[in-house]
């Protein structure tokens, strides 16, 4: 419950494709001499996002990445050979990918202090903005957080830029999207993940809110923006722009079975529901006396560490610092969470009883006889 994997899902139609080496290497455009792939799927999909995200059909690259990361990666990756004396800025709650990228590229980067709900915090990213004028901005741009599932402001992030002097082509914005980059667009009061602002890319992991046996991601581009990396490949009898070369031919097709299967309009409902049970997730911890956050947009229920290993290792919980979290997904329902809050109230009550035991045995040790104790 800890790790945001949609486990709703059956291929079983598909098994018989596991018998087929499926390789969308290079370009998803433009076929290769390799022959068993499932392009036409890959480019289904990425339709699909290119109407989510509101790109014509003419302006956008993209492909199916590996992961998350990857698409991390080469929206970073892209951001830089467009501006390659750019600095990358991102929140110190941003997912670690994303300053993986910098040290691989070799890029200068800032780490922008964040909120209390783990958005970014603007009045900082304006001050580092001002320092580094002189050079164009490469930003990352959060919409769902690792830990706190917290949402930066891109129409804010936007203004700062503006008025810090920020021309277009002075900068370059990569979207996040993780998970919530799937969920926000079908929330109706959250602000649009959308090309018609001036953003260059936007990734999202497949595996997530779509569910996937294999982990797998999109990330779309413009056009302009992907000419800067893509190059003729004689070996392939194709083109690259791609991170890794050789990619998963199945996940393109899992991904389409569930796209086509629910439409948009199933998405949404799975959205509604995991947004209506985290906030049911969270008045439950709170009538049990547990410390709960819930960001607006957010199905990531944060709460106060469990003090039990054994707890988080059987609930499979993400912990950082002195919190956890749960992310609910399209699998996690009503009888999951009460018997999750059961669990955990007992837990809670098993470590008060040993910390209450350990007490009194320090007592019972420190005083010199059980005459000195019970008095």
């Amino acid at each position: 419950m800890g790790y945001p994997y949609n486990l709703d899902f059956d291929f079983s139609a598909l098994e018989g494709l596991q018998k087929f080496s499926i390789n969308n290497l290079g370009d998803p455009f433009i076929e290769s001499n390799y022959g068993v792939h499932s392009r036409e799927f890959e480019v289904g999909v990425l339709q699909w996002f290119a109407r989510l995200w509101e790109i014509d059909q003419d302006d956008y690259w993209g492909y199916i990445t590996n992961c998350g990361t990857e698409g991390n990666l080469h929206g970073i990756l892209v951001g830089r050979e467009n501006l390659p004396d750019g600095i990358l800025y991102a929140s110190h709650e941003t997912h670690y990918s994303v300053f993986k990228a910098a040290r691989m590229y070799r890029m200068d980067s800032v780490k922008v202090k964040t909120l209390k709900s783990g958005e970014i915090d603007y009045d900082h990213f304006r001050e580092v903005l001002v320092t580094n004028r002189a050079r164009p901005a490469i930003v990352n741009v959060n919409c769902g957080t690792t830990v706190k599932g917290a949402v930066d402001d891109l129409d804010r992030v936007l203004q700062i830029l503006r008025d810090c002097g920020y021309n277009e082509d002075r900068f370059y914005i990569h979207v996040d999207g993780a998970l919530f980059g799937m969920m926000m667009p079908f929330i109706k009061k959250a602000p649009r993940v959308s090309f018609r602002k001036p953003i260059g890319s936007v990734s999202v992991s497949g595996h997530k809110f779509i569910g996937a046996p294999v982990p797998c991601g999109v990330v779309i581009t413009r056009q302009k923006y992907v000419a800067a990396l893509s190059n003729d490949v004689e070996y392939l009898n194709s083109r690259d722009a791609t991170i890794m070369g050789s990619r998963n031919g199945h996940a393109p097709i899992y991904m389409w079975f569930t796209l086509t299967r629910k439409g948009y309009e199933g998405m949404r409902k799975d959205v509604e529901r995991c947004l209506r049970n985290a906030h049911l997730l969270k008045s439950m911890l709170e009538q049990a006396g547990v410390t709960v956050m819930l960001n607006e947009l957010s199905s990531t229920v944060v709460f106060e560490r469990p003090k039990e290993e054994a707890f988080i290792r059987k609930w499979q919980l993400a912990c950082e610092g002195d919190v956890a979290h749960v992310v609910v997904m399209p699998n996690i329902h009503i009888p999951k969470l009460e018997e999750f809050v059961q669990d955990l109230v007992a837990s809670r009550a098993r470590h008060f009883t040993r910390a209450a035991l350990q007490v009194a045995s320090e007592a019972r040790a420190a005083c010199s006889d059980d005459s000195d104790y019970e008095c």
